[in-house]
């Protein structure tokens, strides 16, 4: 028989199974849209817990459906042959037969982990491993590990190379490849880390960490679902390329419920894409700027009222800007939130015209409370009090640095006048440009310092809705639920935003004021902190970092995981990267990349005046050469102008990112233009070099101008 022949029937064999396994999806979808109908029927009944019964119905039903539509896609990627003759399928969600005969196992459950961390040194009873590859529900290729020879019946037939390497040598499309059925076993071991406490995932370019960081909010919102996607998983990036890029992973684990930002979208309304030049974003990210920031939240508003005057029964009320300045620091003692308390700087203002019209005599004056009533009804009045203390948002604030004068008395005593230049010239583009992503922690600072104003008590509202003018009925569970949310937001402060388990993936690029912001989210959290400082962009204080991190993460046990073979980048590939990162840190120990092409990369040198013309020529070759995606990385100050050179030919496989965009990315060929000003750009710029270097997985291309 022919290893064709043997292929073909190993093929139609899962083939068999998957039919199944499909057939009964129809019918549970079926099933699940029938209870839909009848759920929506039991409301005729008209008691109290039929409506609540229905809801439930409703809910349930919906949920599953959804699931099951959204679970189509291969569906069952792998199988287990075990010593004692059962065998598992392993996907994305669990199915059982109608006899509740399990056709698929979840990849979280417990009975699936062994298809992860089996290996040939300890098979954990499994003689064969297949990972299926499928498209729509027709199963293309299998690819088998026999992990125990000698527990393997003689009928047991092994096709293919090897799963993992397998996966590794195909392209890896637009999104980031889904590794469910080649997660190695130290990967599943961080994986299935305990779910309290803080799991750290260490490892270099293309061990998997980014990975691992998805699947491990999968595996928590399965283990434990009332607990995590009750309270909510953050996942955060570096920047809004990577979290487009990893967006379809977590659906394709089987979750929907984790919620995706870039450090520049963490702070609401605010999504910023700019980056500041490596010396600049030391500065914004120290944890000095909070004592910058305290100094501007409490000063006074440019170009607020200077005096209040004020004609009240033929009598003029006067307050001068030494009296109102008076007033305004004895409502905002140290401490203070500044929008919390308007109300007692207003009280302020109520109190001194008061005692000047008691003062003056005024005549018919009536008592305290008339008297501010009337002044408070005042137009004149009310805008004075707008424009003296008005209701600040932070990017009100921010705004602030970009005056100069400002700028310089905030900072004087706290940075130095180069740091302070370097801030005043940087802040210049804030008002036309808007905030870098390091400005978005300084915003989500200032919200803490300033506060919100307290909010008027809601009226509780009846059972109908109005919409548009016409009035809704609401089920009673939505009644229900909406009672049990106001009882717990009257116990929130108004800023809550906390999540149960947050996932911060590149964290050795995360600054400390950076780390502040994310520890608000997660004051009860557990976390999952992926990272290699040996890719680390960060240039200011290294003890500031690690204070500000553990600060952030408390007293929570940690569990750390090192993350040792690269599984991304071939070794001739890495061994590129390599060489540069050990110049720097010659005892950093690296990945071992266990794939070999026989393909070098190539590196070439250009004049100057063709470097347009190389870069271009380059990347259509490499779209000739490879199946997957393309990715042009550039230096920051660059990745414009190099991307309108490859603007007249777009190309849907195509990328062009600077290298800081890079992080976390992976391409099947990179093309790298001067890395010599990405290596010359900063103190990191050699650690930023690496980085880059290390994205493709199959072709890399450097192209260096002369000078």
């Amino acid at each position: 028989m022919t290893d064709q022949t043997t292929l073909r029937q190993e093929i139609e064999a899962e083939q068999r199974h998957l039919d199944r396994v499909y057939a009964r999806l129809a019918q549970l979808r079926r099933s699940a849209a029938r209870a839909e109908r009848e759920g929506y029927q039991i409301a005729r009944v008209g008691n109290l817990g039929a409506l609540v019964e229905r809801d439930a119905m409703v809910y349930h039903a919906a949920r599953l459906r959804h699931t099951l539509d959204a679970e189509h896609e291969g569906l069952v990627f792998g199988r287990l042959d075990l010593r004692t003759g059962q065998v598992l399928h392993i996907g994305r969600l669990g199915i059982r037969g109608e006899h509740a005969e399990p056709l698929v196992i979840d990849w979280r459950a417990p009975a699936a982990a062994a298809f992860y961390q089996a290996t040939a040194a300890d098979p954990r009873g499994v003689v064969r491993r297949r990972v299926i590859s499928s498209r729509g529900e027709r199963v293309t290729r299998i690819e088998d590990d026999l992990l125990d020879p000698a527990a393997a019946p003689p009928e047991m037939r092994v096709v293919g190379d090897g799963a993992l390497l397998a996966s590794l040598s195909r392209s890896t499309g637009r999104g980031m490849r889904d590794i469910v059925a080649t997660i190695q076993r130290e990967q599943d071991e961080a994986i299935r880390s305990p779910a309290n406490g803080v799991t750290i995932v260490s490892g270099g370019p293309g061990t998997g960490k980014t990975a691992v960081a998805l699947h491990r909010a999968a595996y928590l919102l399965y283990s434990d679902r009332n607990r995590f996607a009750g309270g909510g998983v953050l996942v955060v990036g570096p920047s809004a390329v990577f979290v487009d890029y990893i967006a379809s992973v977590l659906p394709a684990l089987g979750e929907n419920s984790a919620t995706l930002h870039s450090l520049g979208s963490l702070f609401d309304g605010v999504t910023a894409t700019r980056t500041d030049p490596a010396p600049v974003a030391a500065i914004k990210g120290s944890l000095r700027m909070r004592r910058v920031l305290q100094r501007a939240v409490r000063d006074q508003v440019p170009d607020a009222p200077q005096e209040l005057r004020l004609l009240y029964r033929g009598e003029l009320l006067r307050l001068t800007g030494a009296e109102l300045e008076r007033i305004r620091l004895a409502a905002l003692p140290p401490g203070a939130r500044r929008n919390e308390v308007r109300r007692a700087a207003f009280d302020g203002i109520f109190a001194a015209l008061w005692a000047q019209a008691q003062e003056l005599r005024v005549g018919r004056l009536p008592d305290q409370p008339a008297f501010e009533d009337e002044i408070a009804e005042r137009p004149e009045f009310r805008d004075f009090l707008r424009a003296w203390w008005p209701r600040l948002h932070p990017t009100h604030v921010l705004r602030w640095l970009a005056r100069p004068e400002r700028l310089r008395r905030y900072a004087s005593g706290i940075l130095s006048d180069a740091e302070i230049g370097m801030l005043v010239e940087a802040y210049r583009s804030l008002p036309d440009e808007g905030p870098t992503i390091a400005d978005v922690a300084l915003l989500d600072e200032l919200d803490e310092l300033l506060g919100r104003p307290p909010q008027p008590r809601r009226k509780q509202r009846d059972p109908f809705q109005v919409a548009g003018g016409i009035r809704e009925v609401t089920t009673y569970a939505d009644r229900q639920q909406a009672a049990a949310r106001a009882g717990r937001d009257a116990e929130r402060p108004a800023d809550y935003r906390e999540y149960a388990h947050v996932v911060v993936d590149e964290s050795q690029d995360v600054s400390p004021m950076q780390w502040r912001m994310l520890g608000r989210r997660g004051r009860l959290a557990s976390w999952t902190i992926v990272g290699d400082p040996a890719q680390s962009a960060w240039t200011g204080d290294p003890a500031e970092l690690a204070r500000a991190r553990d600060q952030a993460l408390g007293r929570r046990p940690r569990h750390e995981y090192a993350l040792t073979t690269n599984y991304r980048n071939s070794a001739e590939i890495f061994a590129a990267a390599a060489r540069v990162i050990r110049e720097v840190s010659p005892d950093l120990p690296l990945p071992v990349a266990v794939r070999r092409t026989g393909v070098e990369p190539v590196a070439l040198t250009v004049p100057r005046a063709e470097l347009a013309d190389a870069v271009r020529e380059a990347t259509a070759k490499l779209l000739t050469e490879v199946e997957g995606t393309v990715g042009v990385i550039a230096p920051v100050p660059r990745r414009d102008e190099v991307a309108a050179w490859l603007s007249a030919e777009p190309d849907p496989r195509l990328s062009v990112v600077d290298s800081l965009q890079a992080k976390g990315m992976e391409y099947d060929g990179v093309v790298l233009v001067a890395p010599g000003e990405i290596r010359a750009d900063s103190a990191a710029g050699a650690r930023t070099l690496y980085v880059a270097l290390s994205r493709a997985t199959q072709r890399l291309v450097t192209i260096e101008p002369d000078a």
